[in-house]
């Protein structure tokens, strides 16, 4: 806790105390928990999936990419739908979020959209047999 105080400190010239920063961490761990426990709507018009390098700090630093899935419903609105980390971009984890999606009620998928990674037209169609890619 004492790393993640000092660098809030450096960032924005405030301190908070070991204490303060566990009692956030508990209310954001609490508020992320219930983002990934949520139940999705079981139709959208739209999916975009895209992955980022980012730096991520555990015993050293290093670039690892951060899975993102933005849908849009049949009323126009966008909404996050999962994100998940891992250290480098593969159909196979692809595919693990698509599962993931499924497991928190999207049935179906009109249209899949991303970039031409190998592998993503096979994930997708196995989780999502009559989405458009």
């Amino acid at each position: 806790m004492a790393g993640i105080s000092s660098l809030i400190e450096k960032m924005y010239g405030h301190h908070y105390t070991p204490q303060t920063i566990s009692n956030m961490t508990k209310a954001i761990s609490e508020t992320v928990e219930a983002f990934n426990n949520r139940t999705l709507h079981n139709c959208y018009v739209c999916v975009y999936l895209d992955a980022t390098y980012i730096a991520v700090r555990r015993d050293t630093v290093s670039k690892e990419a951060v899975y993102i899935a933005v849908g849009i419903r049949e009323d126009g609105s966008k909404e996050v739908l999962a994100y998940t980390i891992s250290p480098t971009v593969s159909a196979y984890n692809w595919q693990e979020l698509l599962k993931e999606l499924q497991e928190h009620g999207v049935e179906d998928v009109l249209l899949f959209v991303s970039d031409v990674l190998i592998g993503m037209v096979d994930a997708i169609q196995t989780v999502f047999p009559k989405a458009q890619y």
